[in-house]
């Protein structure tokens, strides 16, 4: 690792997960006593349990690390000294080139273990988002305790309002405008967040004319873009403080010339990119809003059924740019809190360049998006 990693990494310890960031460590130093976290856990391997996971932009030197082209990785560290992550970690990348004899090494575990394919679920996932990570370890049937998700039981019951909202369409659409249709929103919502096989909508998979494995797999990215859609309306408001706040927060200490030059440019273009992100996100969503609107407007299923089929294809590319806002908006409420100490130009250059690297397009190399501006 450079140094700028091992600062990076010093930062990580003292925060909490975000869409980004699994903070393993953070949950064991936090939740270590607790029954549940010892009876439920998210890996076997008690180092694993202690790692950090994150989702990683890759580099054009870390490309052919893989057998098949990848922009996004999820890379587990493993800290050298947990309380003094200053001294840096040994990484892996899930599913690189020799990944299992590299687990074996690191972990003692390879072959069949099932933190392994634990690991692999993680990677599917297009970031690394409480909800999402908590349906998608549900769908393969791993029950996980409460410390590991950020989610509270107030926002899955604000989420749960949200669905009941969006779904009432399809719900009059079935048996007309009553008072049992009160009822069936939020009955058939609840099957929506539901990751129980048993509340498969057989009625609709039917009229979608899909197979089990289609409407299995397409319910589940629409059930993401769902939440991701709740998430982009209860972030608007902050996502436009910290771009606002990002030309306004001023360092102490020191600064030559070149970094006093690339924070001035960055503060400019990162603005720039969490405001044309977010607005990508708007548009990808809308694609879903419009298909819905066939199907429950104008009762053609044809284009809900076409968005179920390709929604797998959006889910990806959709976490990674939402993944990234969320990870600043989380990032920034940790650091620049009310009372929180003074930032050096060194340390915002570090963040600026951990925001840049989020937010960098697929084709984009990271690092090159502020110096390009």
């Amino acid at each position: 690792m450079t140094d700028r990693t091992i600062r990076n990494l010093a930062h990580l310890r003292r925060s909490a997960s975000t869409a980004r960031v699994l903070n393993l460590l953070n949950v064991y130093n936090e939740h270590q006593h607790d029954p549940d976290w010892a009876a439920r856990p998210l890996f076997r391997s008690p180092a694993l349990n202690r790692a950090l996971i994150i989702k990683h932009r890759l580099r054009r030197d870390e490309l052919d690390l893989f057998h098949l082209r990848r922009q996004v990785a999820t890379k587990v560290i493993l800290p050298i000294d947990s309380s003094d992550l200053k001294t840096g970690g040994h990484f892996v990348f899930v599913g690189q080139r020799g990944f299992e004899p590299m687990m074996q090494e690191a972990f003692g575990i390879g072959g069949e273990h099932p933190d392994l394919a634990t690991l692999t679920l993680l990677d599917r996932l297009p970031s690394l988002d409480p909800f999402l990570l908590r349906e998608q370890l549900r769908r393969a049937g791993i029950e996980l305790a409460p410390c590991y998700f950020t989610i509270s039981e107030h926002d899955m019951e604000r989420m749960l309002r949200f669905v009941e909202d969006e779904i009432r369409p399809l719900v009059t659409l079935s048996i007309g405008y009553s008072l049992s249709a009160v009822g069936s929103t939020r009955r058939l919502a609840g099957r929506i967040l539901s990751s129980d096989p048993r509340d498969r909508m057989e009625a609709l998979r039917q009229t979608l004319q899909l197979d089990p494995g289609e409407y299995d797999e397409g319910v589940f990215c629409w059930k993401g873009f769902l939440y991701y859609k709740w998430v982009l309306g209860s972030l608007a408001a902050e996502i436009a403080d910290v771009a606002d706040a990002l030309g306004k927060v001023r360092t102490v200490g020191a600064a030559d010339q070149a970094a006093r030059e690339y924070l001035d440019r960055g503060r400019t273009v990162l603005r720039g990119r969490i405001q044309k992100t977010s607005q990508d996100v708007a548009l990808t969503l809308r694609i879903y809003d419009d298909a819905y609107a066939s199907l429950t407007v104008l009762g053609d299923p044809s284009a809900f059924r076409d968005f179920l089929l390709r929604a797998p294809g959006m889910f990806n590319r959709l976490g990674d740019q939402l993944g990234a806002i969320q990870h600043i908006v989380s990032f920034w409420r940790f650091r620049f809190g009310p009372g929180s100490a003074n930032v050096s130009p060194e340390e915002l250059i570090d963040i600026f360049m951990d925001f840049e690297t989020g937010l960098a397009g697929r084709d984009e190399e990271p690092g090159t998006l502020i110096l390009a501006a």
